[in-house]
């Protein structure tokens, strides 16, 4: 009987998947703005080990790790280097490729990389944003600690501790509270952008536009637009 460490527990507790003998296992995976270190090394040999035991049982592992091919290190490397952004990003993920492959870790199933999943990010931000949980300053989107009671919890972390993993990524005097942390950054001059992103706060603005109307009772602006009163006070 196989028994695993539950962090939120603090106790060892026998391992049952979801469903049947099927197990999916995500890994952060790497930045890839440079070349990769011994830090790499351990936590992905680890992961492997535990990948390649789950499957020597006899589990069906789907094994993902992402790849954050898109962020402010490979953007400021990219302009040192003259290249873009792409360029810095490909290189140093070919190379952690060729990394973990002479460290035999190759359980993996699958890289996922940022920038092929703007669109889901786009709406994970959109539902976040409408639900009242994120909120938008100069620099970003950000996710409002003081909404999410349960933040912390898995690591038993006060409010007073939450600070202190801000990175220099997430500090802005702006933010509602010191531990908010940023979903999405607003693309500056010159850096890439993706047009979906964009359309976030024109979705925002356009909802506002439509409950102002129907708070003032601005019949012709509803109808003009086609708006059905029903479904939004639904809502």
């Amino acid at each position: 009987m196989l028994k695993v460490y539950n962090t939120l527990s603090r106790k060892k507790e026998v391992f049952k998947p979801l469903k049947n003998k099927k197990i999916k296992i995500f890994c952060c995976g790497i930045t890839p703005y440079d070349f990769s270190h011994i830090g790499h090394a351990k936590t992905y040999v680890q992961f492997d080990i535990i990948v390649k035991y789950l499957r020597y049982l006899g589990y069906d592992v789907f094994y993902l790790m992402n790849v954050t091919d898109i962020d402010d290190k490979i953007i400021e490397k990219a302009k040192k280097e003259n290249k873009s952004w792409k360029e810095i990003a490909r290189y140093f993920e070919k190379e952690f490729k060729n990394d973990m492959k002479k460290l035999e870790v190759n359980s993996i199933n699958k890289y996922a990389r940022a920038t092929d999943y703007i669109k889901e990010i786009e709406s994970q931000v959109k539902r976040l944003i409408d639900k009242g949980y994120a909120y938008k300053i100069s620099d970003g989107y950000y996710f409002d600690l003081s909404k999410f009671s349960d933040y912390g919890k898995l690591a038993r972390r006060t409010k007073e501790q939450e600070e202190d993993a801000v990175s220099r990524i997430d500090e802005n005097k702006e933010k509602r509270n010191k531990g908010d942390f940023c979903l999405l950054k607003i693309s500056k001059p010159g850096e890439p952008y993706w047009t979906d992103i964009i359309e976030i706060e024109v979705d925002r603005e356009c909802k506002n536009l439509i409950k102002e109307a129907i708070k003032n009772k601005d019949e012709e602006f509803l109808k003009l637009n086609k708006i059905d009163k029903r479904k939004w006070e639904e809502k």
